[in-house]
């Protein structure tokens, strides 16, 4: 009962302080063309997007933070279903704000086995139009919840993404979105495997 109650505050916290926004991220939309970028996953190896898309599809995960348990689910649930994806021929790449330090946690606890990136200055964010300030209103109460986005995200501090998931098609176009400011609701495996 704490438990759902604990995410029940949590939820009204975030999405309250969400919907006063005043720029509030718009994602891109179906149709529009892929910004590209070139970065380094956890690993230290180097992703491009154009070197992916020339190999098949790329889906494309916006997630908050190991501290989230949506988040965790959600991974955790794409890379159990991870062949079934690359069955298609698509790749799976998550992004994230959060330090090299969390991602590993993010790591341990989904099992994740797909690159994650950590979005340092938020520039891929930006570019897919996901990302938002939290204010400062929630960070206390989130710091209330022993979440501090200092020590989450290092450098991007008390930035965040929309959760969102894009498909993007071997010619650089996205083809499918899921883009939702409520944070629990998220792109189901099925969703993407039935739009690659």
């Amino acid at each position: 009962m704490k438990k759902i109650t604990l995410t029940l505050l949590f939820f009204w916290a975030f999405f309250s302080a969400f919907s006063q926004m005043s720029n509030k991220p718009e994602g891109l939309k179906a149709g529009d063309i892929a910004p590209l970028f070139t970065t380094l996953s956890q690993n230290g190896e180097e992703i491009s997007l154009k070197n992916l898309l020339t190999k098949g599809s790329v889906v494309v995960i916006f997630y908050r933070g190991q501290w989230c348990p949506y988040c965790n689910k959600q991974l955790s649930r794409i890379n159990d279903s991870l062949s079934l994806i690359t069955e298609k021929g698509a790749s799976v790449i998550a992004i994230t704000p959060e330090t090299a330090e969390n991602i590993a946690m993010t790591m341990t606890k989904t099992k994740a086995s797909f690159p994650i990136i950590e979005d340092k200055g938020m520039a891929i964010m930006h570019s897919y139009k996901v990302n938002f300030t939290v204010d400062d209103k929630t960070i206390e109460k989130y710091k209330g919840y022993g979440i501090d986005f200092t020590k989450a995200n290092g450098d991007n501090g008390a930035n965040l993404p929309v959760p969102a998931t894009y498909i993007i098609s071997k010619e650089g176009k996205i083809t499918y979105v899921f883009f939702n400011a409520d944070y629990s609701k998220r792109a189901s495996v099925k969703d993407i495997i039935d739009n690659l």
